[in-house]
């Protein structure tokens, strides 16, 4: 009778001690958030002049953690809030894969690299264009990453605001970066 007891009793305190690894295992996955970092520079810190158009002009690296589960694609775009002439799109990335941790540094300026597709940004062309403000304060340049329950059906080439328009409804998530930049 007693070993019957224990057994019952040691049967339920495995499947207890299951349970509970389970559901803090769905817990810490139901919780990661999309996070965006740069080792090039931290959030809110100035961007380096190798990536602005007073150096290098190429993009920076870029790294992220915490895409959703249901994550077909990606989106970043870069823009400058604080341009003289209203907000300035810098850069357009789409269709990257829900797979990709990051972007290297210096990512070419074709349409196309990667599975993904580069969009036209404020100065007319495909690809990355550097911080370029005119002389005095600081401005902000956020890099937004959002994931999304689609891959777009756009071409190469497209606009941040057709991406935009395109997302509305379809974002599971979304992160951003923010760099300063003065000259």
């Amino acid at each position: 009778m007693r070993l019957i007891l224990c057994t019952c009793v040691m049967v339920q305190i495995v499947g207890l001690t299951l349970l509970l690894t389970l559901r803090t295992t769905a817990t810490a996955d139901s919780d990661m958030t999309l996070t965006l970092t740069s080792s090039a520079f931290e959030n809110g810190g100035t961007i380096p002049e190798q990536y602005t158009c007073s150096g290098h002009n190429e993009s920076p690296a870029l790294q992220w953690t915490g895409v959703p589960g249901g994550t077909r694609s990606l989106t970043l775009i870069l823009d400058d809030p604080d341009a003289p002439r209203g907000t300035f799109v810098h850069w357009v990335v789409y269709n990257l894969s829900p797979t990709a941790k990051g972007l290297p540094k210096g990512v070419s300026a074709t349409a196309s690299f990667a599975d993904s597709e580069q969009g036209v940004n404020g100065g007319g062309v495909i690809g990355y264009t550097g911080p370029c403000p005119p002389p005095g304060k600081p401005h902000h340049y956020h890099f937004r990453l959002c994931a999304l329950d689609q891959k777009l059906e756009l071409q190469a080439g497209a606009t941040a605001h057709q991406i935009e328009a395109a997302i509305k409804g379809h974002v599971l998530s979304s992160a951003e970066l923010v760099g300063i930049f003065a000259r």
